[in-house]
């Protein structure tokens, strides 16, 4: 989902529809308009008030690192693993995790989720 419609944000954030205007005329939110003027809201702009939201109301201190919170933009269900996207900011993280893990968590479009990256090497490659 690249945006969604102004309620669909206002849920996903966890604020009201009437937030959402304020903020997008004080400036704190970016939107764009449609050819027939309804409001729709970039995934990367609710994926921000998302993470912002939980950084108010995170603990003092933690020693995970390399979490992103975001929004659920997609899960692709199969009979054993669920391929499950999160818009991060301006970040997709992509994870492939258990079709049981995925129907246990209840992964849907629109929630709110927090992928965190724990890995051991990162490999980089250019071209010759």
């Amino acid at each position: 989902m690249d945006d969604y419609r102004i309620g669909q944000a206002a849920e996903a954030i966890g604020v009201r529809v009437e937030t959402l205007r304020r903020w997008e005329r004080d400036g704190r939110l970016s939107t764009v308009r449609t050819a027939g003027g309804q409001r729709r809201v970039p995934a990367a702009e609710v994926a921000r008030l998302v993470a912002e939201r939980r950084a108010e109301r995170a603990p003092a201190s933690s020693s995970r690192r390399n979490a992103f919170p975001g929004v659920v933009t997609k899960v692709t269900r199969d009979t054993v693993s669920a391929l499950v996207e999160i818009q991060a900011g301006p970040h997709r993280v992509v994870s492939l995790i258990t079709r049981e893990a995925a129907d246990e968590l209840n992964l849907k479009p629109g929630m709110e989720a927090v992928a965190t990256v724990k890995a051991t090497s990162v490999m980089i490659e250019v071209e010759k």
